[in-house]
């Protein structure tokens, strides 16, 4: 098996990678390449990006590759007619460029399906993989530290002495 180019990258786990050239290979045909081609664009996006197959099942024993940075950025589901890349936080990013078109009713996710013969706009891709990056890596607000009690003024009364007299 030819060692994947993305089994180099020290953030991504070579078994995964590995997995996911097999998973690649065996598709073939264009959703293999678009497939192939979508992996090159997010990791130019993000070198740091993690690759992990996830979601195994009886119906997909080989899993869904899927991309994160501090948190799930997309996943590639492939399909006998599209692939679909689903971004689970999607409805939060800006898509100037409209590349989502499915799962737009949602308030969570955004996917964009690709049909053989699509074209993808890769500066529109890659910015939204960085969108989608600095929204998971983005520094939680701190909490605000809870006010100080206001000092109440006590004013002590002074103890007057007795008169003397």
């Amino acid at each position: 098996m030819k060692k994947s180019a993305f089994a180099k990258s020290r953030t991504t786990d070579p078994t995964a990678s590995q997995e996911i050239d097999a998973q690649l290979a065996a598709l073939g045909g264009w959703r293999s390449e678009t497939l192939s081609r979508i992996r090159a664009l997010i990791h130019e996006a993000d070198p740091e990006v993690v690759e992990e197959v996830k979601w195994r099942k009886p119906t997909n024993p080989a899993g869904m590759p899927c991309w994160s940075h501090g948190g799930l950025i997309c996943t590639g589901e492939t399909y006998k007619d599209k692939i679909k890349l689903t971004f689970p936080k999607g409805a939060q990013l800006e898509d100037k460029a409209g590349l989502f078109n499915s799962s737009l009713e949602g308030n969570a996710r955004r996917a964009i399906d690709l049909f053989e013969g699509d074209t993808l706009n890769a500066r529109s891709f890659k910015a939204l993989i960085k969108a989608a990056v600095a929204l998971n890596t983005k520094a939680k607000p701190a909490a605000k530290p809870k006010p100080k009690p206001k000092a109440t003024a006590s004013r002590s009364k002074a103890k007057k002495s007795p008169k003397k007299g």
